[in-house]
């Protein structure tokens, strides 16, 4: 036997043996966050795959099948005008209340299809972090400095970030679309009406938006009547879906009906528990479109290669946060306390590891906000909240494992880095001024 060549796979099993064998099972701290993580991925499971990040995909797989290559680089491709396509892309996420996780299949399906990696980045630090909701909530718990603070610190770091990907890694990049995202030969992309495509856009990502219409924190007004109806809403929107797929898709109008069938019974027998006609949706169009012979199966395939690449790599990321740095109100390996004291007064080392915490905790849309009052409360400066604020909603480990997979290590690790050194000067220049 050649040692020399074993030494490796030696080495690997002699370290996770020894990180089992002396696993402090029994440890109240070390249970707690095997709790924690697995209490997360939980939450993450029953609160996000199926009302966010599903239709996330089917978002990027429609990208990926139905706007045409041609387009993306008009706007957003390498050559196109900076001063087109970073305004498109930095002001996207107002439209979007999504999380660093669910941008993500959004962010691939543009990249894959030929967008730039500055415009591409833009995109992706802007969906989670320019929502129009998080900064309003932002300024009403917050204050309204804060919340104007967030807001233009999100959209500059959305474009000096793209600007910056885009002079460090100036190399040309392959923008062939793969096979499974190609579009049909001869079908209808090419010859669709632009509206059509537009509104079948506007349809789906009303689905994704008004299915996850979160509570107001005060009864009545706008938002609280649109959280009231948002189930209605989706219905309808899912209804038009449907029309789309026959009058525009050619799926036959039988095998529509008979999948919306068990989604129309389940409201009515259970209308306290919409997740479960919108999961009986999910499955109805997942078997409409994966059997059918024309592009909705196309439209299906690149769907479900934005799922099998993403949706693991999520899942292990929100479990192993959780072991980390638990819930909001619950601890994980590192202890609050740990977190409140580091953060508090104006310093470059509270701003930084505001910067570095948030960067690598996963926070679902909305739940920065409601963490932040409280560390505040706990002794938090100001500077350190803001740098929370735009480091923590637009990154996360999960999402830093799925970015990986489509940009690399490096730009990876400079995409972070960009984002945590920006947020920590914010931070400083934030908490300078109040």
């Amino acid at each position: 036997m050649d040692w020399k060549s074993e030494w490796k796979p030696l080495a690997a099993i002699l370290a996770i043996f020894g990180v089992v064998y002396f696993l402090p099972v029994g440890s109240a701290r070390f249970d707690n966050a095997l709790l924690e993580g697995l209490s997360l991925a939980r939450w993450y499971a029953r609160e996000h795959v199926v009302l966010c990040l599903v239709p996330a995909f089917f978002i990027a797989g429609a990208i990926s099948v139905f706007v045409r290559q041609e387009a993306v680089m008009k706007y957003l491709g390498e050559g196109a005008s900076p001063w087109i396509a970073y305004p498109v892309a930095s002001v996207s996420g107002t439209i979007l209340a999504v999380c660093s996780c669910t941008v993500l299949p959004l962010f691939g399906g543009i990249y894959r299809r030929g967008a730039g990696l500055g415009p591409a980045t833009a995109f992706l630090y802007s969906g989670p972090a320019i929502n129009v909701l998080a900064i309003i909530l932002t300024a009403r718990v917050l204050g309204m400095e804060m919340g104007m603070a967030r807001a233009v610190g999100a959209v500059v770091f959305s474009v000096v970030i793209g600007m910056a990907m885009h002079l460090m890694f100036r190399e040309p990049r392959d923008t062939a679309v793969p096979a499974s995202a190609a579009p049909v030969p001869g079908g209808a992309p090419d010859g669709r009406p632009l509206w059509q495509t537009a509104s079948y856009f506007a349809v789906l990502v009303g689905i994704l938006v008004f299915a996850n219409w979160g509570a107001p924190s005060g009864a009545g007004g706008f938002f609280g009547a649109v959280y009231s109806a948002k189930w209605v809403i989706t219905g309808i929107l899912s209804a038009t879906l449907a029309v789309q797929l026959v009058r525009w898709h050619q799926v036959a109008w039988g095998r529509v009906l008979a999948a919306s069938l068990p989604v129309v019974s389940l409201a009515a027998a259970f209308p306290g528990h919409p997740v479960l006609p919108f999961s009986a949706g999910v499955l109805g169009l997942s078997a409409v479109t994966s059997t059918d012979r024309g592009e909705a199966r196309e439209w299906f395939a690149a769907s479900w290669e934005f799922a099998k690449q993403i949706l693991p790599l999520l899942l292990f990321g929100v479990l192993v946060s959780g072991a980390l740095l638990g819930r909001p109100g619950h601890e994980g390996l590192i202890p609050t306390a740990w977190v409140a004291s580091a953060v508090g007064g104006n310093s470059v080392g509270a701003n930084l590891f505001a910067s570095v915490v948030g960067a690598f905790m996963y926070f679902a849309t909305l739940t920065e906000v409601p963490i932040l009052q409280g560390l505040i409360g706990s002794g938090m400066g100001k500077g350190p909240a803001l740098a929370l604020l735009l480091a923590g909603p637009a990154l996360s480990l999960p999402s830093m494992l799925v970015i990986r997979s489509i940009l690399g290590t490096k730009k990876t690790a400079v995409y972070v880095l960009l984002v945590v050194v920006m947020a920590t000067v914010s931070g400083l220049i934030y908490g300078a001024w109040f």
